[in-house]
């Protein structure tokens, strides 16, 4: 009997550990600021919805406004993909999700002139049974465009740690070559010292340090 409540644990544990696996689970993670010039961007944007919201029309809009500008339609997802006549003409590509929580885009060989500040509205016709409620959601993404990447600082100091580790284990090789250098030498010399003695010694003393043989 006591094995039953053993396994019940046990059951309940990877039920739970199922559950965690087979629930979808959305973050929703701000965009990168940063972008370099002849790469592509994702413009990430993220609008989680409940498990009871799933069932919803969504209308997303991009736009795009350089500094001291207003803003302009670059994107829009109703139903089907469009791409607003633009500086970025053949240039954007839809990188959203089936379930439209991601509503992102990517940026194709990035410019120095796509620096500016990015919209990303999303606007939701919830399907209820007594109401239609909308909701609307916009996010802001303030992006800069450099000509090459700087150099992350943990990149930096694992190159650091890197080179000093080499540097250490050069040294401590050179130690072990060198101390097993001399006691080689040390053992050679006292072999040499021991022959040159027994060649010293008398023959007939040679004789006399014969160890007797009892019969």
């Amino acid at each position: 009997m006591a094995a039953l409540p053993r396994l019940v644990c046990a059951s309940s544990v990877m039920l739970v550990v199922w559950a965690g696996f087979c629930s979808a689970v959305c973050v929703e993670v701000p965009s990168e600021t940063e972008a370099v010039q002849g790469k592509q961007m994702k413009l990430l944007c993220i609008s989680c919805m409940n498990r009871e919201e799933v069932t919803a029309s969504t209308v997303v809009e991009w736009f795009y406004r350089p500094e001291g500008g207003k803003d302009e339609p670059i994107y829009e997802y109703r139903k089907t993909n469009h791409e607003f006549p633009s500086r970025f003409s053949g240039r954007l590509q839809w990188n959203g999700s089936k379930d439209m929580q991601d509503v992102s885009i990517t940026v194709l060989n990035v410019t120095l002139n796509d620096s500016g500040i990015y919209t990303c509205n999303i606007t939701r016709e919830f399907e209820f049974e007594i109401h239609r409620p909308l909701f609307t959601r916009s996010r802001l993404i303030h992006l800069t465009v450099v000509e090459e990447a700087g150099e992350d600082f943990t990149s930096v100091i694992s190159e650091i740690m890197m080179y000093i580790l080499l540097v250490f284990l050069t040294l401590w090789l050179l130690i072990e070559m060198v101390y097993c250098y001399r006691k080689v030498s040390k053992a050679e010399e006292a072999a040499q010292e021991n022959a040159t003695d027994y060649l010293a010694i008398p023959s007939e003393n040679k004789e006399n340090c014969a160890v007797p043989v009892e019969e």
